[in-house]
């Protein structure tokens, strides 16, 4: 396989994958959190993609993987809708669904699943068991996200890589809509492509990727377009 990587911003591929950069501000840190979003579950074979990805990602360093929420989310966002309940109830239920999703992917990646990143080449984040730990300063890390629909898995990806001083690249079935500017997070916020908090998730963050499918062509660029975005809990 020919693997490649992204350079000056520009869109590269690596196997089945179109993979581009959001921010450069820094060389490379020794490890990258890798957020698989959740639509891309609902893709076909996709233990096949997502390994792939992880592979190539993980052989110059440790690669942490987070998982999106994806259709388990949103058919809870969708009884939510029907009858609205508390807030911070929705927002914690939505968080313990992670941890099945997170098991899922581990599962069928033959990855360790952990509550803590380690010494691991590899592993899969249980987002609401490191969520629910303390930090240094006795606080729960998730006192530090707002409560409510806004804040999906790509904000709680940012303050993973936030805590453990890695890179962010965000995986997700569909690539972000492209303007050759160097920092769009706001942008794609309100284009729906990453969640509303996450360019305040991932403010202090020096390099930030994105990766999507190489069947699904860019935005912009021309050919039809793939489905559904990634906000969506995934």
């Amino acid at each position: 396989m020919n693997i490649l990587t992204t350079m000056n911003g520009m869109n590269t591929h690596t196997g089945r994958w179109i993979v581009g950069d959001l921010r450069t501000a820094s060389a490379a840190a020794p490890h990258e959190v890798i957020k698989v979003g959740g639509s891309l579950l609902s893709v076909p074979h996709w233990p096949h993609l997502v390994a792939e990805l992880v592979r190539v990602r993980s052989r110059p360093r440790r690669v942490l993987v987070v998982v999106g929420g994806g259709t388990i989310v949103e058919g809870l966002r969708t009884i939510d809708a029907a009858a609205p309940q508390r807030a911070d109830s929705i927002h914690f239920l939505a968080i313990d669904l992670l941890g099945t999703t997170a098991r899922l992917v581990a599962r069928a990646l033959g990855l360790p699943l952990v509550v803590e990143p380690g010494d691991d080449p590899v592993a899969v984040l249980d987002t609401p068991l490191w969520l629910a730990a303390t930090n240094l300063h006795g606080a729960e890390r998730q006192a530090r996200l707002p409560v409510g629909w806004h804040v999906t898995s790509d904000s709680i990806a940012a303050l993973v890589a936030t805590d453990t001083g890695g890179d962010l690249l965000l995986a997700k079935r569909t690539a972000p809509s492209l303007t050759g500017e160097e920092d769009r997070l706001t942008e794609l916020a309100q284009d729906g492509w990453v969640d509303d908090h996450f360019p305040t998730a991932a403010a202090t963050l020096a390099r930030i990727a994105w990766a999507a499918p190489a069947s699904v062509p860019i935005p912009g660029v021309g050919g039809a377009l793939g489905q559904g975005g990634d906000a969506d809990g995934g």
